[in-house]
């Protein structure tokens, strides 16, 4: 075997071990599972045409995967300034990076109300935050990776920081909390129990969604615990007509569901928000553009044709 095609399997093996974690950055830094995945490729295309190895490839394929996103994070800011209705994150059913010892943090780092959050910042102090906050690497390898100096990057980190804390919750949830209280409502969604649904809900919930203007859904969302009962009645009576199957699963690291018509194809996740006992936010995602990577989709007008409506939110 000649010396070429070994170090050619030895860097294809260094990175398929950092796979998981250069996804996990590009994730959270474009919060879009296909756009990440194509970063992950064009950054292993540049490692294996570096003709050098780098003394740490972790710190360089981070660097690499970083600087892409930023980049594709900058033209897809445009994009969405014309996206129709509320923009949300791709649902992420399983996140490939593991650390046992930061496994809470890292599920609530992925959250869709995190990703939300990390919308607010400056394409920099994302990848700042993510990199330093979510990630622990050292400012060395966060500036070497944004190309901006440590000090710079110490600011970018502070400001990042502050913004998140500002719009954070004063007080979360326990996660054995938000566990059984999604368990819960899971349950009354499956078996139509409408107060039991009622008895789970803030005064102020929200209910919102984003379809993209690709699905049969206005997306302006609805406030309030009557509001949100009587479109959750609506749609239990159409999920019953059409053999709607509620299957709860971690969305984004949080508690959720993913739902898929009688043939077993998505029709969309459901993400829910708890604070001090009860739901505060029920996030919905139908846009067909943002599904594909879970299976196939659903046809939502042909189910909206057959059932006359169906409404996933109101305004």
């Amino acid at each position: 075997m000649s010396r070429e095609v070994i170090v050619d399997a030895a860097r294809t093996d260094e990175f398929e071990q950092l796979r998981p974690l250069l996804f996990s950055i590009a994730y959270r830094i474009l919060g879009s599972v296909s756009e990440a995945e194509d970063a992950v490729q064009e950054a292993w295309l540049r490692y294996a045409a570096t003709p050098t190895r780098p003394a740490s490839p972790k710190a360089y394929l981070a660097a690499v995967v970083t600087r892409i996103s930023v980049d594709v994070l900058r033209s897809a800011r445009v994009r969405r300034e014309a996206y129709v209705g509320p923009w949300f994150p791709e649902p992420l059913l399983t996140d490939p990076y593991e650390d046992p010892a930061r496994s809470a943090e890292l599920a609530d780092s992925v959250s869709m109300a995190a990703l939300l959050l990390l919308e607010r910042l400056s394409p920099l102090e994302r990848a700042v935050f993510v990199l330093r906050e979510v990630f622990a690497f050292g400012f060395a390898e966060v500036a070497s990776a944004v190309g901006r100096s440590e000090a710079a990057c110490r600011q970018l980190a502070v400001r990042a920081r502050r913004h998140m804390d500002e719009g954070r919750p004063r007080f979360e949830a326990d996660r054995r909390e938000r566990e059984a209280l999604a368990g819960r409502f899971f349950d009354a969604i499956r078996e139509g129990d409408v107060d039991g649904l009622r008895e789970l809900l803030a005064a102020d919930v929200h209910m919102t969604g984003d379809g993209g203007g690709k699905a049969p859904l206005v997306a302006n969302g609805i406030v309030g615990t009557e509001n949100v009962v009587r479109l959750l009645t609506t749609l239990l009576a159409q999920f019953g007509k059409l053999g709607v199957e509620c299957e709860p699963v971690r969305v984004n690291g949080q508690p959720g569901a993913v739902f898929r018509d009688r043939d077993g194809r998505v029709l969309g996740v459901m993400t829910l928000d708890v604070l001090d006992g009860r739901i505060r936010t029920i996030r919905s995602v139908v846009n067909p553009d943002k599904l594909g990577h879970m299976g196939p989709v659903a046809d939502h007008w042909a189910l909206k044709r057959e059932a006359n409506v169906v409404r996933w939110s109101a305004s």
